[in-house]
């Protein structure tokens, strides 16, 4: 069941408002390998050329696109024309994109917008300046994206291959604008963001508004309504007297028959929260929100939600379709992939090198999911990498904050783009550094330094090990707490749980990779041997899930993985989201 303001694909469900138009859809497209566009200036009303055509928001490299060339071009452009609707052109226009990989440039009727790079965070420009004088009905105005990419490995790249050809757990590179483009017209006097903090001990909320710079005024009024179930809980109202603006509010309320309501896996209650700002009781701008109470923390060695220990199944998610690659060919496609996980008894996946589409987010804060995030990585480490990929990481905890069924960040997986952080000091104190960046933005949620193995600074301690036998599993394990913690004893490939110079100090222990199971009539790969039918899978998939369960100082496990992608064999689900085997079965053993 969706919340009352929910919108079919809309692209930003947590800040919602009515005046917005979906930019998606056919743009005209051409590639620049010579990269000599911008000397061209092919951003010009009427100078763009070429006579490709490409379906927005897929990237060329995908079937979905029209195009479908999986050769790697370093530079494409894109043009369309956008006609501001007459009962809008008093507003201020805000151009959105949701991901464009990895460098954007943007113009509009010929002139330079703005530059981002990065390419799993949202950004925006405000393009009211660069707008047609729009004195005649019908002016269009022509926006022209410059998409820049490249194989270098100090680029978040994620999954993305940097060689011409697929291999290992690499696949086709994404390269351009691969999430939602829009528009949104909005007042003079807006809010831009605000950041949701529940707080269950005190069942209260806290929002941090940020409005648009230079608008406070003694005229201006924000109030705050918060709704459940179409009830009203609570609202506040402050005067607008500087843009960066607090407000506390208490949830407890004689409407709800206990109070308050959590959000939990089994009870995704979310609150409804309506922001309205009013100049002379004129109401200029109105944004419909939600939130969920409740709350992660770590005690004695377990991982509690709303205070409660919770044993997380996870599933790795790593979000590839057939058609469309890392882009959801459509809502109805992220709802399906969340219930059948939801319906193989998983209560979490852990989103592998891919920053998701916020309406993923959305349908598991409405459903229950829970969801680890995960940083798309580099493979070099530098000075270069290092800017890169700290700024991106910030954008995304930021973006991603208000989300309640985002438990985990996870900046960094295996060792990939710190291969030496084990000794090296340089590359531990790079972790460290993301560690107290991500808390000084949210200290609320367990931040995993290096999701497998070789940890630094970590809330949670993670372990990757694809060991075929649930007896060898028990062996290696059972009763080694002490010497695995202690790096007497290494896990998957010979790694250590710990990198040299830090210490186990009790965190909780989960096993975030195992199993990757495939059958053996298939083409591509999985982990260990290949199976020979449905027995001989549930034979091996029982007999080392049951080992992880049976292991008292586990917390939880992640199962490689959802589906297959590209050449990686070992979904549950097929590419096109087939089952592969009984849904029932595997949620039997999961919750055995």
């Amino acid at each position: 069941m969706s919340l009352k303001h929910y919108r079919k694909e809309y692209p930003r469900p947590q800040f919602v408002r009515e005046d917005w138009d979906n930019l998606n859809g056919e743009w005209d497209f051409r590639f620049d390998d010579n990269n000599v566009g911008e000397r061209e200036q092919w951003f010009k009303p009427g100078d763009f050329g070429g006579n490709m055509k490409i379906q927005v928001p897929f990237v060329y490299e995908t079937k979905a696109s029209g195009i479908e060339e999986a050769e790697f071009h370093p530079y494409v452009w894109y043009q369309r024309e956008l006609n501001v609707p007459a009962e809008q052109r008093q507003k201020r226009v805000i151009l959105h994109f949701q991901a464009v990989d990895y460098v954007a440039k943007v113009w509009v009727n010929g002139q330079f917008v703005g530059r981002h790079e990065g390419g799993y965070a949202a950004f925006s420009f405000d393009i009211t300046p660069y707008l047609l004088d729009d004195a005649g009905a019908g002016t269009n105005n022509q926006i022209v994206v410059k998409a820049e990419d490249s194989n270098d490995c100090t680029q978040p790249r994620g999954k993305q291959r940097w060689r011409d050809e697929n291999f290992g757990c690499w696949y086709v590179q994404t390269t351009g604008i691969w999430q939602t483009v829009w528009v949104e017209y909005v007042a003079e006097q807006h809010l831009e963001s605000v950041k949701i903090t529940p707080d269950l001990d005190t069942n209260s909320v806290r929002f941090d508004y940020r409005l648009r710079e230079g608008i406070a005024s003694a005229h201006l009024r924000l109030t705050t309504t918060i709704r459940m179930d179409g009830r009203l809980v609570k609202e506040t109202s402050v005067t607008v007297d500087r843009s960066q603006l607090t407000a506390s509010v208490e949830l407890i309320s004689e409407t709800r028959e206990w109070k308050v309501d959590s959000w939990r896996p089994e009870h995704p209650k979310l609150y409804e929260v309506e922001f309205v700002l009013t100049h002379s009781d004129t109401i200029v701008d109105q944004v419909h929100s939600y939130f969920g109470l409740r709350k992660v923390s770590i005690q004695k060695g377990k991982v509690l939600l709303n205070n409660t220990p919770i044993y997380q199944r996870l599933i790795l998610d790593q979000g590839y379709w057939t058609d469309s690659h890392l882009t959801p060919p459509s809502e109805e496609a992220i709802i399906e992939d969340i219930d059948k996980i939801l319906a193989m008894g998983y209560n979490g996946v852990r989103k592998h090198q891919k920053i998701e589409d916020p309406r993923f987010l959305y349908w598991c804060d409405v459903k229950g999911l829970l969801v680890w995030s995960e940083m798309a990585a580099t493979y070099e480490f530098n000075d270069q990498a290092v800017d890169r990929f700290t700024k991106e990481w910030l954008e995304i905890v930021q973006q991603q904050y208000n989300h309640p069924c985002i438990i985990t960040w996870v900046p960094f997986n295996e060792s990939w783009g710190i291969g030496n952080v084990f000794v090296d000091r340089k590359q531990q104190q790079f972790t460290e550094a993301i560690y107290y960046l991500t808390k000084s933005i949210d200290p609320y949620r367990p931040v995993i330094c290096n999701d497998g193995w070789e940890h630094t600074i970590s809330d949670i301690i993670t372990l990757h090990d694809y060991e075929e036998s649930g007896a060898a599993f028990a062996k290696r394990y059972a009763g080694n707490k002490d010497a695995i913690t202690s790096n007497e004893i290494s896990h998957m490939n010979s790694r250590y749980a710990m990198a040299q110079g830090y210490e186990y100090r009790g965190q909780p222990i989960i096993v975030t990779e195992y199993g990757g199971i495939a059958f053996k009539s298939e083409e591509g790969w999985g982990y260990g041997n290949q199976v020979e039918g449905e027995e001989a899978f549930f034979e091996r998939f029982r007999s080392i899930t049951q080992a992880i369960k049976d292991i008292d100082y586990i917390s939880g496990f992640c199962y490689t993985q959802v589906t297959d992608v590209q050449q990686e064999v070992n979904g549950l689900l097929t590419e096109d989201r087939q089952p592969k085997v009984p849904i029932d079965r595997i949620r039997a053993i999961n919750l055995a």
